[in-house]
Parts: C-alpha cells; structure tokens; sequence
C-alpha cells in the first residue's frame, strides 16, 4: 500500500489515480498510524511552504513524514512536498523544514517569469541512479515560483534549466522529491513515478 499524505493541500487525487494506473494500491490519508503501516508515502503540495507546515504540525504529520522516513521505506516529495523536505524557505519570510535534507527553498531571481510554468527538460546529474533506470530524458511539467537550493552535491539527482540550473529531482538514501508533478508529466513523469514505486521492492 503506498500512503499518500493528506494534510490538506496538495494534488492528492491525481497523484492516487496515477499510482494506482501503475498497477499499486494508494490511500489518501491523514492518520499517522495508518501511513506507518505503509510501504512507502507520497508527500504532495500546492500552495505556500509556511501554510503546509503549519498543517502539518498541526495534525501531527509532520513527526509522522519525518519517522516514516527514519524507517527506511521509500519517500517521494511532490512540487511543494519536494521543498518541504529542506531545512527552510524564504517564502513569505522564513519558515522551518522537515529537514530532511540539507538546504534552503528561495525565490527565483528577479527578471525571470514567475510562477515558473510549463514543461522543462530534464537533465540527469545521476543517471545511474535507480529512478532513472531505462530513462535517458525528457519534458516534465513544473508550476512552482521558489526553488531548492540542495545543500549537499550528491542530493542533486537532476535539473532543469530556468535562468540556470533549477534543481528537479533530489534524493538522499530512500528520500526522493520531484520539483514537477510526475502525474501530470505524460509518460515520462509515469516512467519516473514507476521507478520510485519499484523501489518498495
């Protein structure tokens, strides 16, 4: 069963629905208990960094992502749910992180199109790497106005190029986040999204 994290913002449905097209079962949900009983959890997001924390501190998600991921099982972070998983943001002042990977999420600099939106290659700094097993590229769907900065080089699994290398895809151990949203990228993002589920074994 794959738990995708319901703390009230994020493309929760569609992300289900595309799982679930992969062949896996997926529940929506926000009880800890039942995500700790899961092979692996989705964090999806849409919406501001400070908001989502505060929900999920609220409903005590928070403690529950961050134990999930001290278990060892696959985590996926999705748009938001990829930079809630850095130490802080500068969105609207500085919030706190789940911290589960080394960096900071910053506005984009100024003289660039914000919100960045619309479909973007991808290009691997890792391509060895298990996510991209039988992938050699492609166009992803991004809407997102900050961006990671990954504290550590070898978190960095791909990029993007938006007045610069934007990070894209980011990864450390069974911790993984997609800046764009998989399920809605085509059959590139469900090529990626598969190779994240395979690694529930």
């Amino acid at each position: 069963m794959i738990g995708i994290v319901d703390y009230g913002m994020g493309n929760l449905h569609s992300v289900r629905k595309a799982i679930e097209r992969l062949g896996y079962e997926a529940v929506v949900t926000a009880d800890a208990a039942k995500l700790a009983s899961c092979s692996a959890a989705v964090l999806p997001g849409v919406g501001a960094f400070g908001d989502a924390m505060r929900e999920l501190r609220a409903s005590g998600l928070d403690r529950a992502v961050i134990g999930f991921a001290a278990s060892g099982r696959p985590l996926l972070g999705i748009c938001l749910g990829m930079q809630l998983l850095f130490e802080e943001s500068e969105e609207f002042g500085r919030h706190e992180g789940l911290g589960l990977l080394p960096g900071r999420v910053v506005r984009f600099d100024a003289g660039l199109k914000v919100p960045h939106m619309g479909w973007n290659e991808l290009c691997l700094e890792r391509p060895d790497h298990p996510l991209f097993a039988g992938f050699s590229g492609g166009y992803v769907y991004f809407v997102h106005s900050y961006h990671a900065c990954v504290g550590c080089r070898d978190d960095l699994l791909a990029t993007t190029d938006y007045g610069g290398p934007v990070a894209a895809v980011v990864g450390r151990g069974n911790v993984f986040g997609m800046q764009f949203h998989p399920e809605k990228s085509g059959a590139v993002g469900i090529a990626l999204l598969a190779n994240f589920l395979r690694l529930t074994g």
